[in-house]
């Protein structure tokens, strides 16, 4: 396991694409494209990468519309889970938010992620509900938890 020294943010650019998508297919069962990722980049959303010594370990796509933000994608890369980085993400990406004067952010997750879980409740995140059939899985359709928080 990786002991990162220092972890820094910056906006992911289309050249980061590719080294995200490495980090996306090993940590999801269904992983987003290129395409996805490249789209969020084109249409403006908030995109970032978190890095040490300029390697890409994660990363996070925020929507920020009308007083209201959602949670699109959070991923850190499995050898530097565990740590605190994707704590340290959701926290910048919330400040995103707040920023961009939404006053509440929204996300889904599957119910089996317990970790992430485990991050949005101790972030300040409740469940408000939740999405029948809403992921791809192995034997059809996993729900997703709504969870949101106050800004």
């Amino acid at each position: 396991m990786s002991n990162p020294q220092h972890i820094d943010f910056r906006p992911m650019s289309l050249d980061d694409v590719n080294e995200v998508m490495k980090v996306e297919v090993k940590v999801y069962p269904y992983p987003w494209t290129k395409g996805i990722l490249s789209d969020c980049l084109r249409v403006g959303y908030d995109c970032w990468v978190a890095t040490e010594q300029q390697k890409i370990i994660g990363h996070g796509v925020l929507s920020v519309a009308a007083g209201e933000s959602h949670l699109l994608n959070l991923a850190v890369d499995q050898s530097y889970q565990g740590q605190g980085i994707g704590r340290q993400l959701l926290s910048h990406l919330m400040d995103i938010a707040r920023i961009k004067s939404a006053d509440m952010i929204l996300l889904e997750v599957r119910p089996s992620n317990k970790a992430a879980i485990h991050i949005y409740e101790s972030t300040g995140f409740n469940e408000i509900g939740c999405r029948k059939a809403y992921y791809p899985a192995p034997n059809g359709k996993e729900d997703a938890l709504l969870f949101a928080c106050q800004l």
